[in-house]
């Protein structure tokens, strides 16, 4: 837990994962990205879904939801996900948060690693908010695109993540830069895909950066270590250096989503570029 401004954080480990390295790291030859995240008999690497739980000026909220837990055995194998140690509930609980606790819910986008969680099937399988007292929130060019996405990225919008959330009347869409709430600032950014909303909680003394998927681990505070995932990987790039040079400049924390072993650090410059200081803890 660490305190950032009027606001306390702290990292929510909401599970682990497996995507491919060579899509998480695009273009990069794998006899370099295999030093920082060696893969499996898959060519699979490990991934964390490292949630933000924000308390402060009267609200709690969680910024991204992770992959959920209403998926098939098919779906799990394939992602080899696993809530053996690590889960959204549970993790809130040990952090003295219930659901109806969560006032707002950020998500930076709907893909299913980071929307997973924001429903949930009842009894009857019926879909609802996990969150039933919070407000959903999500860029309107972002949502546009989830509704009607492309054939490249079709597979990582799983309308049952996000589609109840417009039914239940929770959902918020957002148009552009925004301070959210004091302190807390949202940038649409559309390297990834478009509109992705990033997270910057402001500090007196010093700021904390939600990257989401523009450096989802570490290893991609390296300009050129785009995703093949992203859609447009120039434009990806291009708002790399803009937002590394910012905390490099203002001395911004940098939280890594889905980096098991890196969720949050200071960076410094390095004979590459930039490149991970000091770890921070923020359990």
């Amino acid at each position: 837990m660490l305190k950032i401004g009027n606001y306390t954080v702290r990292l929510i480990d909401a599970g682990r994962f497996r995507l491919d390295g060579g899509a998480m790291f695009g273009v990069v030859p794998k006899v370099l990205w295999e030093r920082r995240q060696p893969p499996d008999s898959q060519n699979r690497i490990a991934m964390s879904t490292n949630l933000l739980l924000v308390e402060g000026e009267d609200r709690k909220i969680l910024i991204d939801t992770g992959n959920g837990n209403k998926f098939d055995d098919k779906f799990a194998d394939m992602y080899a996900i696993d809530h053996s140690e690590y889960d959204l509930n549970n993790a809130l609980k040990r952090a003295g948060i219930f659901p109806g606790d969560i006032t707002d819910v950020i998500l930076t986008h709907l893909h299913f690693d980071h929307s997973g969680g924001a429903t949930v099937r009842d009894g009857h399988g019926e879909l609802h908010p996990t969150f039933g007292n919070a407000t959903y929130y999500i860029q309107k060019r972002h949502w546009d695109w989830a509704l009607a996405p492309s054939d490249k990225d079709r597979a990582s919008f799983l309308p049952e993540n996000f589609r109840p959330l417009k039914s239940a009347g929770c959902l918020e869409t957002l148009d552009g830069e925004t301070e959210l709430f004091p302190g807390i600032r949202l940038f649409p950014v559309d390297g990834h895909t478009f509109a992705q909303q990033i997270v910057l909680i402001e500090g007196g003394e010093r700021s904390l950066f939600y990257g989401g998927d523009l450096f989802p681990m570490a290893a991609h505070l390296s300009v050129p270590w785009v995703m093949a995932y992203d859609l447009n990987p120039l434009k990806t790039i291009e708002e790399k250096k803009f937002f590394s040079e910012r905390a490099l400049e203002e001395g911004w924390l940098v939280f890594f989503e889905h980096d098991p072993e890196t969720p949050c650090a200071t960076i410094e410059m390095g004979p590459r570029g930039p490149r991970v200081g000091q770890k921070i803890d923020l359990a």
